[in-house]
Order: C-alpha cells, then sequence, then structure tokens
C-alpha cells in the first residue's frame, strides 16, 4: 500500500494493521522520499508491505543502487517553450499561458526562491496579509540541481507552487511533470486523436504513484518471494 504520510496518525490505519496481524500477517511500514529512490522530486509518503510468508521489508536505496535524480537531468533536454505554446512533436509538452503579471512575476523569480523576492508592486494582494505571509511556496521556480518539489495535480499553473521551469519564463509542460513523475518520455497518457485537458491529465499525473517508486515496490515483492521459496 501506498499513501499519504498522514494516514500514520489516523484510528483507521491501526485499525488496518489489527486486522492483517490477526490474519497473521507479518508488516512492515515507514514513510520513505522517493526522491532517495531515483525519482526526481522530493515526495514523502507511506508504504507498507504486507505478507503471510514471512517478514517482509522494502528494499533500501542503497541495495537498489538507487541515487538522486535532478530536474536538469529529467527534462533540461526537451523543446524549450514559451509560455502558452504547444510542442509540434509532442502534445502533452505544452505549457500553460500566463497573464502579462505573471509573465512579470516569473521573469523576477529566482530558482528555489520565492514571492518575497519581488519588487513589492508584483506581491499579490493575499500576500501582503498577515494570513498570507505564510505560504513562500507559490509562485516560484524550480531549482536546476535538485530535485523538484512534489508534484500536485494543479503543477501545470505557476501559481500553483514552486512549479516555473528553472529558466525559461512558464511553468512546467505536461510532459515535464510526468517525466518528474518518472514516467518514460514516451508514455501516452490519450490516444493519438485525444484532445488534451490540462486538468485531467494532470489530475493522472499529479495522483500516480511515481513509477520508479512502483518499481521498488515490485522488486521488493520479488526479492522477498525469491527469500522465502528459494
Amino acid at each position: 500500500m501506498e499513501n499519504v504520510p498522514g494516514l500514520v496518525s489516523q484510528k483507521i490505519f491501526q485499525q488496518f494493521l489489527d486486522v492483517l496481524q490477526k490474519h497473521k500477517y507479518e508488516v512492515s511500514y515507514e514513510v520513505i522520499d522517493c526522491a532517495d529512490y531515483g525519482v526526481p522530486q522530493h515526495r514523502n509518503r507511506l508504504v507498507l508491505l504486507a505478507s503471510s510468508l514471512g517478514p517482509i521489508n522494502l528494499l533500501s536505496p542503497k541495495i537498489l543502487r538507487r541515487k538522486r535524480t535532478t530536474v536538469r537531468q529529467t527534462i533540461s533536454k526537451l523543446q524549450p517553450l514559451s509560455a502558452g505554446e504547444i510542442s509540434d512533436d509532442d502534445k502533452l509538452h505544452q505549457s500553460a499561458s500566463l497573464s502579462s503579471l505573471n509573465i512579470k512575476r516569473i521573469k523576477a523569480s529566482k530558482p528555489s526562491g520565492t514571492w518575497r523576492d519581488w519588487n513589492k508592486k508584483l506581491v499579490a494582494e493575499c500576500h501582503k496579509k498577515s494570513t498570507g505571509k505564510t505560504y513562500p511556496s507559490v509562485y516560484g521556480r524550480m531549482s536546476w540541481d535538485e530535485p523538484a518539489p512534489t508534484i500536485t495535480t494543479q503543477f501545470f499553473g505557476f501559481g500553483n507552487g514552486r512549479f516555473g521551469h528553472p529558466k525559461q519564463d512558464r511553468a512546467i509542460s505536461l510532459r515535464e511533470g510526468a517525466m518528474l513523475q518518472s514516467f518514460p518520455k514516451s508514455y501516452k497518457f490519450i490516444k493519438e486523436n485525444e484532445v488534451v485537458s490540462k486538468k485531467t491529465i494532470g489530475r493522472l499525473i499529479g495522483n500516480a504513484v511515481p513509477v520508479k517508486l512502483g518499481e521498488v515496490i515490485g522488486k521488493s515483492i520479488i526479492k522477498h518471494v525469491e527469500n522465502h521459496n528459494g
């Protein structure tokens, strides 16, 4: 099972563990950062494994020889885009358009910076209030040489988090978001003749289990079965 870390503190999670143990399952669970397993983003997730064969654990990044991967290593070779542009070669490599004000904002944004770096004229009214000053991670750029922040269902919008491209004056594209979720560059989310809906595909990408994490879980299960079945 893969889920949000906050589930650990919920009563229903302990009830779930009790049921598994009642049925004589060996259980292990931990909160991991997907970046440690080679997913090019920081994404803390709760991973639980249970088996009736015997003790089971998620394989460690060291055993799997996984290393952190950066934004640069993942998306830097894709075609450059302007805000609102769609690649001729890949219709998922498209970025949302930006208002003239947001163009000024992203041009004033630094990688890993915040809107606090801007001229006061660019700061949104909600962030000038005391209640809004505690949300510095919106309207930001990613850093080339770090894993990306957590990819959410709204990653294609510049104002929804630190989803600005590290260098180009736009939010990351649908394809870039998918690659930062460790989907292969060639992965097809829709049929060739279907219209791209940013909202629908963004939700599919943002809610997905990162592909490389799924691979780690699969390898852990295979290794567990091999150990217990010889």
